[in-house]
Protein backbone atom coordinates (compact mmCIF):
# COMPACT_ATOMS: atom_id res chain seq x y z
CA UNK A 1 0.00 0.00 0.00
CA UNK A 2 1.35 3.65 -0.78
CA UNK A 3 2.45 5.78 1.67
CA UNK A 4 0.59 9.39 1.73
CA UNK A 5 2.79 12.30 1.76
CA UNK A 6 1.16 16.05 1.75
CA UNK A 7 3.62 18.43 0.20
CA UNK A 8 3.37 22.02 1.88
CA UNK A 9 5.24 25.21 0.44
CA UNK A 10 4.61 28.61 -0.51
CA UNK A 11 6.50 27.89 -3.85
CA UNK A 12 4.52 25.91 -6.44
CA UNK A 13 7.01 24.87 -8.48
CA UNK A 14 9.21 23.12 -5.58
CA UNK A 15 5.66 21.04 -4.55
CA UNK A 16 5.22 19.72 -8.38
CA UNK A 17 9.10 18.89 -8.14
CA UNK A 18 8.71 17.35 -5.07
CA UNK A 19 5.52 15.76 -6.40
CA UNK A 20 6.79 14.60 -9.57
CA UNK A 21 10.08 12.84 -8.01
CA UNK A 22 7.80 11.06 -5.02
CA UNK A 23 5.38 9.55 -7.50
CA UNK A 24 8.39 8.28 -9.65
CA UNK A 25 8.91 6.02 -7.16
CA UNK A 26 5.46 4.39 -7.34
CA UNK A 27 5.92 3.92 -3.12
CA UNK A 28 3.85 7.28 -2.60
CA UNK A 29 0.42 9.05 -3.04
CA UNK A 30 1.23 12.61 -3.33
CA UNK A 31 -0.94 16.03 -2.49
CA UNK A 32 0.75 19.28 -2.38
CA UNK A 33 -0.79 22.49 -0.87
CA UNK A 34 1.32 26.28 -1.11
CA UNK A 35 -0.63 27.50 1.54
CA UNK A 36 0.47 27.11 4.95
CA UNK A 37 -3.25 28.09 6.40
CA UNK A 38 -4.91 25.32 3.65
CA UNK A 39 -2.54 22.41 4.90
CA UNK A 40 -4.17 21.65 8.10
CA UNK A 41 -7.69 21.27 6.22
CA UNK A 42 -5.66 18.63 3.24
CA UNK A 43 -4.31 16.75 6.88
CA UNK A 44 -7.54 16.34 7.62
CA UNK A 45 -9.20 15.23 4.02
CA UNK A 46 -5.88 13.49 2.82
CA UNK A 47 -4.91 12.03 6.00
CA UNK A 48 -0.99 11.80 5.08
CA UNK A 49 1.58 9.45 6.80
CA UNK A 50 3.93 12.47 6.24
CA UNK A 51 4.09 15.98 5.97
CA UNK A 52 7.05 17.66 4.10
CA UNK A 53 6.72 21.00 5.26
CA UNK A 54 7.95 24.24 4.96
CA UNK A 55 8.89 26.10 8.08
CA UNK A 56 8.60 29.69 6.33
CA UNK A 57 5.79 30.77 5.00
CA UNK A 58 3.92 33.94 4.35
CA UNK A 59 0.41 33.28 5.92
CA UNK A 60 1.19 30.50 8.73
CA UNK A 61 4.54 28.79 9.68
CA UNK A 62 5.10 25.23 9.28
CA UNK A 63 5.53 25.92 13.43
CA UNK A 64 1.74 26.41 13.63
CA UNK A 65 0.89 23.94 11.14
CA UNK A 66 2.33 21.33 12.74
CA UNK A 67 1.33 22.68 16.05
CA UNK A 68 -2.48 22.58 15.36
CA UNK A 69 -2.33 19.13 13.72
CA UNK A 70 -0.46 17.69 17.10
CA UNK A 71 -3.58 18.92 18.68
CA UNK A 72 -6.20 17.20 16.73
CA UNK A 73 -6.13 13.20 18.21
CA UNK A 74 -7.20 11.99 14.83
CA UNK A 75 -3.96 14.08 13.10
CA UNK A 76 -1.42 13.69 15.67
CA UNK A 77 0.00 10.30 14.81
CA UNK A 78 1.49 12.38 11.60
CA UNK A 79 4.98 12.43 11.12
CA UNK A 80 6.83 15.54 9.57
CA UNK A 81 9.88 16.15 8.13
CA UNK A 82 10.39 20.20 8.18
CA UNK A 83 12.46 22.30 5.26
CA UNK A 84 14.35 25.55 5.39
CA UNK A 85 16.14 27.64 3.61
CA UNK A 86 17.26 29.59 6.69
CA UNK A 87 19.92 27.13 7.30
CA UNK A 88 22.54 25.81 5.13
CA UNK A 89 23.70 22.33 3.99
CA UNK A 90 26.80 22.82 6.30
CA UNK A 91 24.79 23.68 9.17
CA UNK A 92 22.55 21.23 9.30
CA UNK A 93 25.92 19.14 9.22
CA UNK A 94 27.15 20.70 12.44
CA UNK A 95 23.95 20.67 14.44
CA UNK A 96 22.32 16.93 13.38
CA UNK A 97 19.04 16.96 11.19
CA UNK A 98 17.04 16.85 13.67
CA UNK A 99 14.54 20.30 15.24
CA UNK A 100 12.10 19.37 18.23
CA UNK A 101 11.89 15.69 17.31
CA UNK A 102 11.41 15.95 14.15
CA UNK A 103 13.81 15.81 10.87
CA UNK A 104 14.55 18.70 8.90
CA UNK A 105 16.30 19.08 5.42
CA UNK A 106 17.92 22.70 4.49
CA UNK A 107 16.95 23.52 0.80
CA UNK A 108 17.29 23.26 -2.15
CA UNK A 109 16.54 19.29 -1.52
CA UNK A 110 18.15 16.81 -3.48
CA UNK A 111 15.62 14.14 -4.52
CA UNK A 112 17.69 10.83 -2.72
CA UNK A 113 18.32 12.73 0.52
CA UNK A 114 14.14 13.64 0.23
CA UNK A 115 13.98 9.79 -0.09
CA UNK A 116 16.29 8.24 1.95
CA UNK A 117 15.19 11.30 4.80
CA UNK A 118 11.37 9.58 4.36
CA UNK A 119 12.37 6.04 4.53
CA UNK A 120 14.02 6.81 7.10
CA UNK A 121 10.94 8.91 9.16
CA UNK A 122 8.58 6.23 8.13
CA UNK A 123 10.39 3.52 8.94
CA UNK A 124 10.63 1.40 5.51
Amino acid sequence: MKKRILVVDDEPALTRMVKLNLERTGNYEVRTENQGSKAVQAAREFKPDLIFLDVMMPDMSGDEVSAQLQEDEELSRIKFIFMTAIVTKDETESMGSNIGGHEFLAKPVKTDELLATIERVLGE
